[in-house]
């Protein structure tokens, strides 16, 4: 009686890890590399990565400063330091890599122009970059949002992870009115990708969802103070807000920009004006600190989730 207990409870056990799916990590990195110097220091970074059993790689925008050329020349070199990457590699938008392209240092480029070549280039087939490969769908595959290449969505072993182009810069507002144009379109898109993720989600009853994003949308609304503009992160806060309150799982927001790790819980709930407990904000290392971060997932775990840094994992670069 008691062996067929044992079985009957280690089956059990089974059957919930392949519902809820097994242990997995990824890596994140973003901001970077930013100058020359930086350069061999993502590489050597990459190849640390590579020894390690992640799943895939996600960098969060901004491969090179706001001051450097957004140049074809930069933008092919990116894409080959990316390729090399052992694991499968995911690239979203930074405002460096096209919001910002019109300053003179960065080449006065149109900014529309070298969105569409980043899409062309970065986003060419329905694989992630990288040696290994992971297949993604892409919001353009809805001829509604057909130019949106960019805005990617994957499960992997019970997770949904959505990337949307929300990059710096207040989200490309507030500069010129075709900018604003931009903005308007690009963010009725997101919304439609990110709503389309959250029921996706429900449906399949994910462990948690992961939006992956460059901006830090500012939760504080400190820069938005200083700067004196309209919040170019409004909708989308508030979108993620009312997805997070409906949803039973975890939600987390990886981004980059602000070059400062950290994982705090910044959402509020304007009902209780209490920290939403089950959203988590993690943000990337950035210039000049050419560092990963770690993220350790398991599905039947309560906290869901664990991190470390590269520098936690090896010696100090």
């Amino acid at each position: 009686m008691r062996f067929i207990l044992a079985v009957t409870l280690a089956l059990a056990a089974a059957l919930a890890q392949a519902q809820t799916g097994s242990r997995f990590s990824f890596a994140i990195v973003g901001d970077a590399p930013y100058n020359f110097f930086e350069e061999p220091v993502f590489v050597q970074m990459l190849k640390d990565i590579g020894k390690e059993d992640v799943a895939f790689v996600v960098h969060v925008g901004d491969f090179k400063s706001g001051s450097s050329p957004c140049s074809n020349e930069m933008f092919e070199d990116r894409k080959r330091m990316f390729q090399a990457s052992r694991h499968p590699f995911i690239y979203v938008p930074g405002d460096n890599d096209w919001t910002d392209c019109h300053r003179r240092g960065a080449g006065g480029f149109d900014p529309l122009e070298r969105l569409a070549k980043l899409r062309g280039m970065f986003y060419a087939d329905d694989d992630s970059l990288g040696v290994g490969k992971l297949n993604l769908e892409h919001q353009s595959a809805d001829p509604r949002f057909a130019e949106f290449r960019e805005n990617l969505r994957w499960t992997f072993e019970g997770v949904l992870f959505i990337a949307l182009n929300i990059p710096g810069s207040n989200n490309n507002l507030g500069r010129t009115r075709e900018m604003d144009a931009e903005h308007e379109r690009r963010s009725l898109a997101n919304a439609a990708w990110l709503a389309q993720g959250f029921d996706l989600a429900g449906k399949k009853a994910s462990a948690a969802v992961f939006v992956v994003i460059q901006a830090n949308p500012d939760f504080e609304m400190s820069f938005i103070l200083k700067r004196n503009k309209a919040d170019g992160y409004a909708k989308f806060k508030k979108e993620l807000l009312a997805h997070t309150l409906a949803f039973s799982g975890k939600v987390v927001l990886v981004h980059g920009d602000t070059h400062r790790f950290q994982v705090d819980q910044p959402m509020v709930d304007p009902v209780t004006s209490k920290p939403v407990e089950h959203f988590t904000r993690i943000e990337s290392f950035g210039s000049p600190y050419v560092d990963w971060v770690k993220v350790s997932i398991d599905p039947a775990d309560q906290k869901l989730f664990s991190i470390q840094t590269g520098r936690q994992m090896g010696p100090e670069r």
